[in-house]
C-alpha cells in the first residue's frame, strides 16, 4: 500500500500489528525507522502556582478617608495633612495558624452594616465568632501571633503614637478612559501653523524591524482605580474624642474610600535584611 494512500485507522491496525516499519521518501538519503504512536498523556503533573501575601510589620488597622486640610505645628509651619476616620469595627475576626491554613496572619473586620448586606457565607462566618456582621474583612500576615484572639478590639491609639511612620494602601480615584497626555503626561503638538496633530499619540513604533508593538507601551486607556500604597508617612495628630487621625500628605482614593494603615516597613529596624 502505498504511504500517500495510508489512513490514520491503517496506520493504527499497522502499529498494533506489525513491528516499526521503515519510511522511503525522496527527501531522506537512507531509511528511517519511525515508530508511529498515537497513545497521548494526559497524566502530566501541572505545577502549583503559590501567591503568598508579604509580611507585615505590624498589626495594622482599616479607616475611612475624611478629607484634607492644613494642620499648624508649634513653630507655625504648615502642613497638609489626611485626617482619617474610623468607624465601629477593627475587630479580630479569626487567627489563622500555621497548623491549620499554612501561615500566620490575622483577620480583622471594619464597618458595620446590616444583616442584609452580606451573604450568607460571610454572615455565617461572622456569627461563628459571635461577632456584628461588618462589610469589610482584611488579613494582616505576621511574624507572631502572641496577644491575638477572636473578638479582641484593635485601639488606633494603642496600635500608633504621634510620630511614627506607616504605609497606607487604598484604591485610588478612577478617571476612566484617558488620553496619553494626561494618562502619561506626554506633550501636545503645535496648536497652530499648519499642524495636525495636536493631542495624538503619535508613533508607536518602527515599520518592518520589529514590525510589532512592544509590550507595555504607555498608551490611551483606563486610568486610576487601582490599589496603590503610599509608604513612610508620618502621623501628626491623633485625637481621641474624635476618633481620628492625621497623616502628613496625601493619601489614595477620595473621601469616603476605604484605607489600610500599617507600621512603615523599614529594614533592619522592622523587617529582617534577608
Amino acid at each position: 500500500m502505498p504511504i500517500s494512500t495510508l489512513s490514520l485507522p491503517s496506520i493504527g491496525y499497522c502499529r498494533r500489528n506489525s513491528p516499526p516499519f521503515p519510511l522511503k521518501s525522496a527527501f531522506f538519503s537512507k531509511p528511517i525507522k519511525t515508530d508511529v504512536s498515537f497513545a497521548l498523556k494526559t497524566s502530566q503533573k501541572r505545577s502549583t502556582h503559590v501567591v503568598s501575601m508579604s509580611m507585615e510589620a505590624g498589626i495594622g488597622v482599616m479607616g475611612t478617608k475624611l478629607g484634607m486640610m492644613s494642620y499648624f505645628e508649634t513653630d507655625a509651619t504648615v502642613v497638609p495633612v489626611t485626617v482619617v476616620g474610623f468607624r465601629e469595627g477593627n475587630i479580630v475576626t479569626q487567627v489563622k495558624t500555621e497548623a491549620t491554613d499554612g501561615y500566620n496572619a490575622v483577620q480583622v473586620g471594619y464597618r458595620r452594616v446590616r444583616d442584609r448586606k452580606l451573604t450568607k457565607p460571610e454572615l455565617g462566618h461572622l456569627e461563628k465568632a459571635g461577632l456584628i456582621p461588618m462589610r469589610h474583612l482584611q488579613e494582616f500576615r505576621l511574624q507572631s501571633l502572641d496577644g491575638f484572639e477572636v473578638g479582641q478590639r484593635l485601639a488606633m491609639e494603642e496600635i500608633f503614637k504621634e510620630g511614627d511612620l506607616v504605609d497606607v494602601s487604598g484604591t485610588t480615584i478612577g478617571k476612566g478612559f484617558q488620553g496619553g497626555i494626561k494618562r502619561h503626561n506626554f506633550k501636545r503638538g503645535p496648536m497652530t501653523h499648519g499642524s495636525k496633530s495636536h493631542r495624538a499619540l503619535g508613533s508607536i513604533g518602527a515599520g518592518t524591524t520589529p514590525g510589532r508593538v512592544y509590550k507595555g507601551k504607555k498608551m490611551p486607556g483606563r486610568m486610576g482605580g487601582n490599589k496603590i500604597k503610599i509608604r513612610k508617612l508620618k502621623i501628626m495628630k491623633i485625637d481621641n474624642e474624635l476618633n481620628v487621625i492625621m497623616i502628613k500628605g496625601a493619601v489614595p482614593g477620595k473621601p469616603g474610600n476605604l484605607l489600610r494603615i500599617t507600621p512603615a516597613k523599614i529594614v533592619g529596624k522592622n523587617i529582617p535584611k534577608n
